[in-house]
């Protein structure tokens, strides 16, 4: 059974840092590419970062690029995702992300909000 599980949300003020954890487990999660999405009130899902299988490639919306850096530790089954100089824009709540066996697993997401 394909497991994902956020944590690290919480209140951050505008310049400062967050990082997320997303625990992952029932699937080869060195084999898998993993990313983080995203969703703000009222607005649609959107992809923040991936970062591929064995090569660890990594790939961010224009909107991060600079800001938030997405790694992974297969020996801990875990993806990370750094996030610096945050905006309040970020605010959202952040999703974990995998495809295995031709089927999309999501975790239940963590919230941040981004305000002074």
């Amino acid at each position: 059974q394909v497991q994902l599980v956020e944590s690290g949300g919480g209140l951050v003020q505008p310049g400062g840092s967050l990082r997320l954890s997303c625990a992952a487990s029932g699937f080869a999660f060195s084999l898998s590419a993993m990313s983080w999405y995203r969703q703000a009130p009222g607005k649609e899902r959107e992809l923040v970062a991936t970062i591929v299988n064995l090569s660890g490639v990594t790939t961010y919306a224009d909107s991060v690029k600079g800001r938030f850096t997405i790694s992974r530790d297969n020996a801990k089954n875990t993806v990370y995702l750094q996030m610096n100089n945050v905006k309040p824009e970020d605010t959202a709540v952040y999703y974990c992300k995998t495809r295995w066996r031709s089927m999309d697993y999501w975790g239940k997401g963590t919230l941040v909000t981004v305000s002074s």
